[in-house]
């Protein structure tokens, strides 16, 4: 484990009965980075969360927080995470200060710094003018702000999401994510959802898994660099007929768009300047060429519903 690593998993597994919900997870997270913890629902995440943060003992693995062992030095593991449950620990009938205050002892703050943890963490989080306000009386998006404060009120190492934007309006949500966002500068943070967008609003890294089992890693960026071309669409001044295009290297199929556009889909590895070279050299009037890539939401379609779509051959098969 480097410096920089702030996490580590280590085949990282839990059954509940005959059920298992995580199969032999392994990953780390280093310092700065926002991981986007990706699934659909009932895929494993909120279990492995809790797991992190030494709120459900694993079946078998290990976790260690800055090179601690959560298991052999819980509390020592513990101070360095915030965590933000799928549903907030608020106390309604308390005021937003009341609970703030209430978290800063539970933290080890001392009563000295308690005030200014709390004013800061307000500001940071947009809470100023709430602290006499009852949390039961706030919106939910303000609740979930006050959700994160208790979360970062101790200055964490990490910070630990699950499903931070679940039940808020457009305009909560986006304030949620740009917060998601600005915690990335100060701390590491991992974001456990399966809405698509916010991990491309928020993360710098994804990490995809489907039936308690971790199926795709990777940055952000190298998942834009390294994403294969799966189409192009091209514009003609002087376009031929379909089957002329049919015949380009690596085309496997045209559609025709309308407006003298094509979009030409491709086989495998196959690349966009030999088309281009192509349509150049028959005098098509090349306009348009752009390409399509293999996006994110396709790759998690596909790794999602793979079993699905196996399960169904074999019934007709059968």
């Amino acid at each position: 484990m480097s410096d920089d690593t702030l996490i580590q998993v280590e085949r990282l597994s839990r059954r509940f009965g005959r059920q298992l919900a995580v199969n032999d997870v392994s990953f780390e997270l280093d310092r700065g980075e926002v991981l986007g913890f990706l699934g659909p629902n009932g895929a494993g995440k909120s279990t492995t969360m809790r797991m992190l943060t030494g709120n459900l003992a694993p079946s078998a693995g290990r976790v260690f927080i800055n090179g601690i062992d959560l298991a052999d030095e819980p509390r020592r593991a513990k101070a360095m995470i915030g965590y933000l449950p799928e549903r907030p620990p608020l106390y309604r009938e308390f005021t937003v200060d009341e609970y703030l205050a209430f978290c800063a002892r539970l933290h080890g703050i001392s009563r000295d710094g308690r005030a200014a943890a709390i004013r800061r963490t307000s500001e940071r989080c947009g809470l100023e003018g709430t602290g006499r306000r009852l949390i039961g009386n706030l919106s939910k998006g303000f609740q979930q702000r006050v959700g994160i404060a208790q979360a970062i009120l101790h200055t964490p190492e990490v910070v630990i999401l699950d499903e931070p934007t679940v039940g808020l309006d457009p305009i909560q949500i986006r304030q949620i994510r740009e917060l998601i966002a600005e915690l990335g500068s100060d701390h590491s943070v991992i974001l456990s959802t399966h809405i698509l967008p916010e991990v491309q609003a928020t993360c710098s890294r994804v990490q995809i898994i489907h039936e308690g089992v971790l199926v795709f890693s990777d940055t952000l960026a190298d998942l834009d660099a390294r994403s294969e071309t799966m189409a192009v669409t091209v514009g003609l001044g002087e376009p031929p007929d379909k089957d002329e295009l049919s015949g380009l290297p690596g085309v496997t199929q045209v559609d025709a768009l309308g407006n003298s556009r094509f979009r030409l889909s491709l086989e495998s590895g196959a690349g966009t300047a030999p088309i281009g070279e192509a349509c150049v050299k028959a005098g098509w009037g090349l306009e348009e060429l752009t390409p399509e890539r293999l996006t994110l939401e396709q790759i998690f379609v596909q790794l999602t519903t793979r079993d699905e779509a196996d399960d169904e051959s074999d019934r007709e098969a059968a």
